[in-house]
């Protein structure tokens, strides 16, 4: 019979670190509130959760990277938004968030969840952010608690 590992998804004990861009604050400061009562209602103390504000997406994986190397966090969370335009922007700023981001996770082999969302509207972004299509800031408090606790199970 095969031994199977899952995360549990109770936050107590553990510490995240959830590094948010400022850039579409509108969207991703509900993002934030969202991970914050998820990590709470999962046992995490106040004084176990760090916010970091960076100015936009694109600065998410240095913070990121920076807070998972430090050894004071068990996960961390990065919360965007990149609402698309009429340039090129968009592809180089998503695709350079979900680059560094996963990176940091590889070289710190803390986890490093991906809650930025990529969207072409702000009415999509707000859908995702607590409206009919769910809450992605919520979504990724979830992981990071399942992610570091697996983490403490296969070390």
């Amino acid at each position: 019979m095969s031994r199977v590992l899952e995360g549990a998804l109770d936050g107590a004990g553990l510490r995240v670190c959830v590094v948010v861009s400022r850039w579409n604050e509108f969207v991703t400061r509900r993002l934030l509130e969202g991970a914050e009562k998820v990590l709470r209602e999962r046992g995490l103390a106040d004084g176990d959760v760090t916010v970091a504000w960076v100015p936009g997406a694109f600065e998410l994986p240095t913070a990121a990277k920076w807070a998972a190397a430090s050894g004071r966090y068990d996960a961390v969370v990065c919360l965007g938004a990149v609402i698309r335009g009429e340039t090129a922007h968009f592809e180089y700023v998503a695709g350079g968030a979900a680059e560094g981001i996963r990176q940091a996770a590889q070289e710190t082999g803390v986890p490093v969840i991906f809650g930025v969302l990529t969207v072409d509207t702000v009415e999509q972004a707000l859908s995702r952010a607590g409206g009919k299509d769910g809450h992605k800031g919520e979504e990724a408090a979830l992981a990071a608690i399942e992610m570091a606790n697996l983490r403490r199970l296969l070390l």
